[in-house]
């Protein structure tokens, strides 16, 4: 399936909405020519936005790599972290620009969906700085430092449409439809449909149509491009000879549909089909080839056997022949009897260089003419033997060839079931910030930067809550969500701990530092008159509760919820009470990525089931800011539950 214009446009009015001030978290290559991208809003839950030669659109699955895709480093050395400015399409073009800003940089990504499609990545003066594909034509050219260029036009842009741009239609000696389609760079599925709508013969020529006829078409035409623009859509799947086509609005009058709740989740799961078959067929294409080397070695191992038992046969033939003519009392090779005997089987003496040879189809035997006939039958038989032991060099040979088969045919099924999809679930409302249940079962969540802290002062804490804070620059605000009283002195405690744990404390692994707690009505979300306060910053007043933290220990855990997996961090004692199987971590050590790994690998060895929906980007969101190493691992209480 290929996208046409007018439903790139509604795409991408789609996109741009959803993904308004949303920056580039990361960016994952999917195969050669397809790259998924994070998206990440402090308030708003994530977005995945593929973008590949086949189109672009916003995905609900996450695809396991198949291919190394040559633009991905370079792309995310340049686009983390910038947000995503704008989303445009040229024209009516299967052209796309993003256009990513931030730190003083803009860069624009160029997608281009027509062909064999191409990704272009540009400066903000359109310099080409990385592309998939190379171009070199008499009418364009496509290489790093060129600056990029769109194709020439030559169809209508049908969003400006006028009365006037189908007269050249109308005076066609073309067929309607073809002149039409053509001109209007409109795909058969959307011509046919209007030209239905219009009641008009598609196969008339175009200089036949009436003035009438003619208004008609381009009601019709308007018509179609408003519901599939505009989004007044009844989305449809339907299965052709090869593969699934997803349409935006229904077409003609053929029944045999299948309802989807919208265009882009049907687009999104052709796509993503697509996509893991060719990852499938990437994966296995080496071990295919290999497998049918394999195979062909066999084919010839087996000929080679049947061969030298074919010729091993013949020769003991012989012997025996010539053993039965000895024991009738003819006893020379030279005598009558036993060159007829030779001829009838395929067989005769010849001299090369002066020695004598028995001939037995293409083999020939080195015998002494003047030797007895049991000398001669006895090496004819000795031959047979010989050429039978070749066997079972040849045999063992096939053994192993046989083995490495196998070997291929299991790695092959293994590489393709390998080429998976993680559907991106729901999250909670919590899992934005940071989060964790108390030993009380009390929920606490915690700030991230500067704008999910802002965000939960501003929009989540309410009044039986307790808001948290640490006695350090740079220390995220905690709230614990409906503390009525009496709030037990390990939920304060825990929290407190997680405050300080995540503030700069541990990147710098300072010790022995206090958190403090106050009430939602004692912070001030405004600075005193003449003053400023920096974002994610507010004004504390009165007193303060005070809660030493004497450890740096935080602990991840997998909290079962529902039919899903959650992955939490916060410190230890509640998240072994809360969690199916947990990691205990300390200050200094390793990479954020590493040890995401290690607890990747810990987990494993407890329960390797779990892990598979769990990714390494979801243990380093988790993570506290800065280098850590395990301690510890384990079965948390919840696993005894269930």
């Amino acid at each position: 399936m290929k996208l046409a214009g007018i439903e790139l446009r509604f795409l991408i009015n789609e996109i741009s909405k959803k993904t308004l001030d949303y920056y580039v978290s990361n960016i994952y290559g999917i195969n050669s020519e397809s790259l998924l991208f994070k998206l990440h809003h402090p308030k708003k839950p994530d977005v995945l936005l593929m973008f590949s030669t086949l189109g672009i659109w916003t995905s609900s699955v996450k695809v396991n790599q198949t291919e190394k895709n040559k633009l991905l480093r370079r792309l995310r050395d340049d686009l983390l972290r910038l947000k995503l400015t704008k989303v445009e399409q040229i024209e009516a073009e299967r052209i796309v620009y993003l256009t990513f800003s931030g730190f003083d940089k803009e860069f624009v990504l160029v997608g281009e969906f027509f062909g064999k499609g191409n990704i272009i990545l540009c400066n903000k003066e359109k310099k080409i700085l990385a592309l998939l594909h190379s171009v070199d034509v008499r009418h364009r050219k496509l290489r790093v430092g060129v600056e990029y260029f769109p194709p020439p036009q030559n169809a209508i842009n049908v969003f400006s449409l006028k009365l006037n741009d189908l007269d050249e239609i109308s005076s066609s000696t073309l067929p309607a439809a073809k002149s039409f389609g053509r001109k209007l760079g409109l795909p058969t599925k959307y011509v046919e449909e209007i030209f239905r709508l219009s009641n008009v013969e598609s196969k008339i020529a175009g200089n036949q149509l009436t003035k009438k006829e003619v208004n008609k078409i381009f009601d019709s035409v308007n018509l179609v491009i408003d519901k599939v623009v505009n989004g007044k859509h009844e989305p449809v799947l339907i299965r052709n000879e090869k593969n699934y086509e997803v349409y935006p609005i229904k077409l003609g009058t053929d029944e045999n549909y299948t309802s989807v709740p919208s265009f882009m989740e049907g687009l999104d799961k052709i796509f993503t089909e697509k996509l893991i078959e060719l990852g499938k067929d990437s994966q296995s294409s080496v071990v295919s080839t290999k497998i049918a080397e394999l195979k062909n070695q066999l084919e010839e191992q087996n000929k080679a056997i049947a061969q030298v038992k074919e010729k091993s046969a013949e020769i003991s033939n012989v012997a025996k022949n010539l053993q039965n003519l000895a024991s009738q009392g003819i006893f020379s090779m030279n005598d009558p009897q036993v060159l007829e005997l030779l001829k009838k089987q395929n067989s005769k003496i010849i001299k090369e260089k002066g020695i004598s040879l028995v001939k037995i189809h293409d083999k020939k035997i080195k015998i002494e003419l003047d030797s007895s006939m049991h000398a001669i039958v006895s090496k004819l038989f000795n031959e047979s033997k010989h050429q039978m032991a070749a066997i079972s060099s040849i045999e063992k040979i096939k053994e192993q060839t046989e083995k490495k088969l196998k070997k291929e045919e299991k790695q092959e099924k293994v590489a393709q079931e390998s080429i998976t999809f993680t559907e991106v679930r729901k999250k909670n409302w919590f899992e934005r910030y940071r989060w964790f249940y108390t030993s009380d079962g009390i929920l606490a969540i915690g700030g991230r930067d500067s704008s999910s802290n802002s965000a939960i002062i501003r929009k989540h804490i309410e009044k039986n809550d307790k808001v948290f804070h640490a006695d350090i620059h740079g220390s995220p605000f905690f709230v614990l969500k409906d503390g009525k009283e009496p709030i037990s002195p390990a939920s304060l405690n825990e929290i407190a701990q997680a405050t300080v744990c995540f503030s700069r404390a541990w990147r710098e692994a300072v010790y022995g530092l206090n958190a403090y707690w106050v009430e939602p009505e004692q912070i001030k979300k405004a600075a005193p008159s003449g003053q400023f306060l920096p974002k994610g910053a507010f004004v504390i007043e009165g007193n303060r509760n005070f809660v030493n933290v004497a450890s740096l220990k935080l602990a991840i855990g997998i909290i079962k919820q529902d039919t899903n997996y959650l992955v939490t961090c916060g410190p230890p004692n509640t998240i072994k009470k809360s969690s199916m199987c947990y990691v205990v971590i300390e200050p200094t050590g390793s990479e954020m990525t590493d040890v995401a790994k290690k607890i990747k690998s810990k987990f494993a060895e407890i329960n390797e089931e779990i892990v598979k929906s769990i990714s390494i980007d979801d243990l380093v969101r988790v993570l506290p800011a800065g280098k850590s190493h395990v301690v510890e691992s384990g079965m948390g209480e919840q696993s005894s539950e269930n």
